[in-house]
C-alpha cells in the first residue's frame, strides 16, 4: 500500500519505520520548522531509531494526496487544526488512521469525530490503539494492538496488512469505547505516576481496578460497550502505561509531585479536562480523574487527594 505519515515524533516515525518494514511504500511528513524533521532529513535518524533509505522524507503535506492510506499520529489538540489544513487537498477516497490517544478539550470530541467531521465522506476514518512502546517495538519486542473504524471491510483491510510477528492487530468492536479507554488510560497512568512519586506504589491495584470501573460506566453512558474498559485499549494498556519506565503519563506525574520539570508530551494532562466534560454530560462519576484534576489544575496538596480518594466512604469491593 502507499502511505503517508504525518507526524515525526516518536509514534510518528516508529509508524513509518513498522509500516516500511512491513513492505508498505512510506512516506514521512513532518513539518518544515520541526527539528524532528530537520534532523531526519539531515541524518534519518531521532533518538530511538533509524529510518532506512527506502523511507520518502517530505515537508510538503500535498504529499498526502497520492497516498491511499495517511496515518496520523500527531498531539491529539492538534487535530483539528491539522484538518483545516487538509481541506484545502480535497482529499477523496482515502482510508484515514488516527494513531494517537486522546479527547478534544472544551467538546469532549472524540478523535475519529474530529477527521469525520472534517473530511470528505467518501474517505473511512480508523483508529490504532493499544499499548506498545517504540523503544521495545524497534528492540523486536512484540505486542497487540487494535483497529477499530465503523467501515467493517476498511478494518479488515488494515488488519490483514498492517499484522506482522512483531504487532498483532485484533478487530475492535467499539469505536466509543476503545477510543475513549484509549484516553482514559493516560489519566489513570497520571494518578500511577503520582503514587509512584509519593511512595505509594503499592496502591497501583486499587487504582487499576478502580480506574477500569469509572472509565466502564462512562463508556457505557456514551452508548458503548463497558467491557471495552477492559479490553486492549484500556486495561490491556495499563502495563505499558502504569507501570513502564517509559511511560510519559506516568513519568509526568511521578515529576509532578516530586516537583520536577517534564518537557515530553504527557497526553493526560490534556484529557482530564475532556473526562470530566464528558462525565458531566453524561452524569457519570469520575473521582480518579477529578483526583487528577485537582491536583493538576486546582493545586490541591496530593497527599490529601490521594488520601480522600481512597478512603471516600465503605463501598463493595465492584461498586466504586
Amino acid at each position: 500500500m502507499k502511505i503517508c505519515v504525518i507526524g515525526c515524533g516518536r509514534w510518528g516515525s516508529l509508524i513509518t519505520w513498522y509500516l516500511d518494514r512491513k513492505g508498505h511504500d512510506v512516506s514521512l511528513y513532518g513539518r518544515a520548522e520541526s527539528a524532528r524533521m530537520q534532523r531526519f532529513l539531515s541524518t534519518r535518524r531521532n533518538d530511538l531509531l533509524e529510518l532506512p533509505e527506502s523511507v520518502a522524507l517530505t515537508t510538503q503535506l500535498e504529499s498526502a494526496r497520492e497516498a491511499e492510506v495517511i496515518v496520523i499520529s500527531i498531539g491529539s489538540q492538534g487535530l483539528q487544526k491539522l484538518m483545516d489544513q487538509l481541506k484545502s487537498l480535497e482529499l477523496r477516497n482515502k482510508i484515514v488512521v488516527l494513531c494517537m490517544k486522546g479527547l478534544e478539550i472544551g467538546t469532549g470530541r472524540r478523535l475519529s469525530q474530529i477527521a469525520e467531521e472534517n473530511l470528505d465522506t467518501s474517505n473511512t476514518v480508523a483508529v490504532w490503539l493499544g499499548p506498545g512502546h517504540v523503544q521495545e517495538f524497534y528492540r523486536g519486542i512484540p505486542n497487540c494492538m487494535v483497529i477499530d473504524s465503523r467501515n467493517e471491510q476498511v478494518k479488515e483491510q488494515l488488519v490483514q496488512e498492517f499484522s506482522s510477528d512483531l504487532i498483532r492487530f485484533y478487530y475492535g468492536i467499539d469505536l466509543i469505547g476503545n477510543e475513549v479507554g484509549a484516553a482514559a488510560k493516560n489519566v489513570v497512568g497520571i494518578a500511577a505516576g503520582f503514587l509512584d512519586g509519593l511512595g505509594l506504589s503499592s496502591l497501583k491495584g486499587a487504582l487499576m481496578s478502580r480506574g477500569t470501573r469509572e472509565v466502564a460506566r462512562l463508556i457505557r453512558a456514551m452508548g458503548g460497550s463497558e467491557l471495552s474498559a477492559y479490553g486492549l485499549c484500556h486495561l490491556g494498556d495499563y502495563e505499558a502505561t502504569v507501570f513502564s519506565r517509559y511511560s510519559h503519563n506516568r513519568q509526568f506525574g511521578e515529576s509532578f509531585v516530586k516537583g520536577e520539570s517534564y518537557d515530553k508530551l504527557a497526553e493526560g494532562y490534556y484529557t482530564v479536562r475532556a473526562m470530566l466534560l464528558l462525565g458531566e454530560r453524561y452524569q457519570v462519576e469520575l473521582p480518579i480523574c477529578q483526583a487528577v484534576y485537582d491536583m493538576l489544575y486546582q493545586q490541591g496538596e496530593p497527599k490529601k487527594i490521594l488520601e480522600d480518594l481512597f478512603t471516600r466512604g465503605l463501598k463493595a469491593e465492584f461498586d466504586y
